[in-house]
């Protein structure tokens, strides 16, 4: 008989002690800048073992507003941005050229850890695009090739043959370019850093861009 999924969900702890440390912060001590504090807890997760510490939740809606998300992985972060890659040509790369606007979800159960990232998307240099596939794996570069991301797929045994002849050009070819791979760069408007606690008394705090210059800082409930 298969597990009735209600019972199976109440078995469920959120931050087990056994599994997570819950640690100390002090938003008063927080730096004035966001991308700094995220740099800070992103070295904190990496080496409380953290797994996949740079995947992350991607936010769009398409053209007529509906939402969409899936899991993807940050290619950097500076002062221009947030990055991540995709084709231009697959459904995230089309909802954001109908609405260049999106969220980044980082989510880390190790130490009862989010961040979230909402802002403006732009389209870096084609070059760089280019340059940030090549610093890649093999399989990073037969995937970019093999394209044709969210469309619909014939056959399993098509992907298998289309993946084959890409892993193999890579290979030969390993600075060849996929002429859709585009990197892209969101800009903060506001970045929130939740941290967990086990009475649910969560610290959430949130920055926001100023119009001028710089950031301002504000708590939220949890």
């Amino acid at each position: 008989m298969a597990t009735d999924l209600h019972e199976l969900l109440r078995s469920l702890r959120v931050w087990a002690p056994e599994v997570t440390e819950l640690p100390p912060f002090d938003p008063a001590s927080a730096p004035g800048d966001p991308l700094t504090l995220f740099t800070q807890w992103f070295a904190q997760a990496v080496a409380a073992g953290q797994t996949e510490p740079h995947t992350m939740t991607l936010a769009t809606s398409d053209a007529d507003g509906l939402p969409d998300a899936r899991i993807v992985m940050l290619h950097g972060a500076d002062a221009a941005g947030w990055s991540f890659a995709t084709h231009t040509t697959s459904r995230k790369g089309r909802q954001l050229a109908a609405r260049p606007y999106a969220a980044l979800t980082f989510y880390w159960p190790v130490q009862g850890r989010q961040i979230r990232v909402r802002g403006p998307v732009t389209v870096a240099p084609a070059e760089e695009a280019q340059r940030d596939l090549r610093v890649r794996s093999t399989g990073a570069l037969a995937a970019a090739l093999t394209g044709r991301q969210s469309e619909v797929l014939g056959s399993v045994e098509e992907l298998a043959s289309a993946s084959e002849e890409a892993w193999d050009r890579a290979s030969r070819e390993p600075q060849t370019e996929a002429a859709s791979w585009t990197l892209y760069r969101l800009r903060p408007d506001t970045v929130e850093f939740f941290q967990g606690d086990a009475r649910r008394r969560h610290l959430r705090l949130n920055y926001r861009r100023r119009e001028t210059d710089g950031w301002s800082t504000e708590l939220l409930w949890p």
